[in-house]
């Protein structure tokens, strides 16, 4: 009997304590439903004054977006040679504080004439970003791999390191005056690649790749006399053919496979030191120079929505110190 009765007890409380959780879980639910509907009527109050609010914060940023002037951008693409980025980004630093330091001297001495430097930036940025994943790292392992037994592996690291580091920036011109606008792009573009010390490797560059060019063209010349040379003695019964190998008159034994290896390496070489003429005219490369354009300005940009946001928290502040001060008085009381 006693056991029934302390089962009896433990069911029965058992229930109580479900039955205060749910009590409990009923009385959370209808407090934060008389939290949200204290919110609502608390909007519902205030709905017009808000309203009206967000409608003349709304007008004051479109009134205030409208007085603002039209702003021109010219973008340049640029890439550095020489080892020349950290000289870039100088420079253009250089640039921007002399912009901000209103030093019309310097801008006069490169041969810029502007009485007001108001409203005119210069900013650099890079365009391509590293590739550092490993599975890219792997393809390229893998590609470097294909060229082992070709020859090429040389030139194939060299075109990859060379674009690894001499990666593209864009220089970004901001002004109002769209008269000087262009014409200041390209002053300063022309006093960047004014370096001394770059105008002379570049000077130096051109010469040695000029000079890389005739040799080579002469090496190919006799390169193809040693070949005709070859073809008559094939053609002649009294050549003399042993495993692919030729001797010319008194000469060393010549291999014609490695010789045609060695004609098309120089062809390429010629090809390369073509481009690199091309590419190297400057220390700085300009790849693209734009055209001026208008810096857009969107309706709903940053001013149209900062300034309602501004005075809505005005307003909440506003009453939420009505609020604590009314509940002060309340205590005192």
């Amino acid at each position: 009997m006693a056991d029934q009765q302390t089962t009896k007890e433990t069911t029965s409380n058992d229930e109580i304590d479900l039955g205060q959780l749910f009590r409990m879980i009923g009385n959370g639910f209808n407090r934060l439903f008389r939290w949200f509907l204290r919110i609502f009527l608390y909007f519902k109050k205030n709905f017009l004054v808000l309203l009206s609010l967000v409608i003349v914060g709304a007008l004051i940023a479109f009134g205030l977006n409208q007085f603002v002037s039209e702003k021109l951008q010219t973008e340049v693409i640029v890439k550095p040679n020489f080892e020349s980025k950290a000289y870039l980004y100088d420079a253009v630093d250089e640039i921007q504080a002399n912009i901000k330091g209103k030093d019309t001297i310097f801008f006069s001495r490169i041969g810029i004439s502007l009485p007001n430097l108001k409203g005119y930036e210069v900013a650099i940025d890079q365009t391509l970003k590293d590739i550092d994943s490993d599975n890219d790292n792997l393809e390229y392992l893998e590609l470097l791999e294909k060229f082992q037994d070709g020859g090429l592996v040389t030139a194939v690291t060299r075109t990859e390191i060379l674009n690894k580091s001499s990666l593209e920036h864009k220089i970004t011109f901001t002004y109002k005056d769209a008269a000087n606008g262009r014409k200041f792009s390209q002053k300063v573009m022309e006093y960047i690649n004014s370096n001394s010390y770059f105008k002379e490797l570049t000077q130096i560059s051109q010469e040695n790749a000029l000079e890389r060019i005739r040799q080579n063209e002469a090496l190919l010349v006799q390169m193809d006399e040693l070949i005709s040379r070859y073809s008559d003695r094939m053609a002649s019964t009294e050549s003399q053919l042993n495993d692919q190998r030729i001797i010319l008159d008194n000469e060393k034994q010549l291999d014609i496979a490695e010789l045609f290896n060695l004609k098309n390496s120089l062809i390429r070489d010629i090809e390369r030191k073509k481009m690199e003429l091309l590419e190297r005219k400057d220390a700085i490369s300009i790849i693209y120079f734009g055209e001026p354009h208008i810096v857009q300005k969107s309706f709903f940009g940053e001013k149209i929505i900062l300034i309602p946001l501004i005075l809505l928290a005005i307003f909440f502040f506003i009453d939420i110190l009505k609020y604590l001060n009314k509940k002060a008085a309340e205590v005192q009381n």
